[in-house]
């Protein structure tokens, strides 16, 4: 028998798992705010999407509901709880995703600034409660400019 790849062609080494209220809600989120890619849905026996996939510039975002496959995570927003994780990406103009992502019902939590480390970053909560930062880089570090 051959020895097969311990990663799968086509996925990346790390890739988030979010659980949401709602797969297929949270998937048209994502697209309409983010410019994600759905990459696939696995329907669950009641019609409901289960397992989905999304691509973002080689990075895979995985998502379920809550309780699906008999889990029992919940998202942040279910929960009541702060997300502890946060995911960084970077985008081509983060001030246009931050409008357009603010549009679509993401919360503003910062919007788009320069920072020291030379990203101009924004900080949304989704309508699951899951925190991103978004970011494009705009110029060289420049220590002189970090807290001290």
């Amino acid at each position: 028998m051959a020895k097969r790849p311990p990663c799968p062609p086509g996925f990346p080494w790390l890739s988030p798992y979010l659980t949401v209220k709602d797969s297929d809600k949270s998937l048209d989120f994502y697209q309409q705010a983010f410019g994600f890619e759905k990459r696939m849905a696995m329907p669950m026996p009641d019609g409901r999407t289960g397992h989905a996939e999304m691509n973002y510039r080689g990075a895979v975002i995985m998502l379920s509901p809550e309780g699906a496959y008999g889990g029992s995570c919940m998202s942040p927003a279910s929960s009541g709880h702060p997300t502890p994780v946060g995911l960084y990406v970077y985008c081509d103009d983060v001030d246009a995703l931050y409008k357009r992502a603010t549009a679509a019902g993401a919360v503003a939590k910062s919007p788009p600034q320069d920072m020291f480390w030379g990203d101009r970053v924004c900080q949304l909560t989704d309508p699951d409660g899951h925190s991103w930062s978004f970011a494009t880089n705009v110029a060289d570090f420049d220590p002189s400019k970090a807290p001290k």
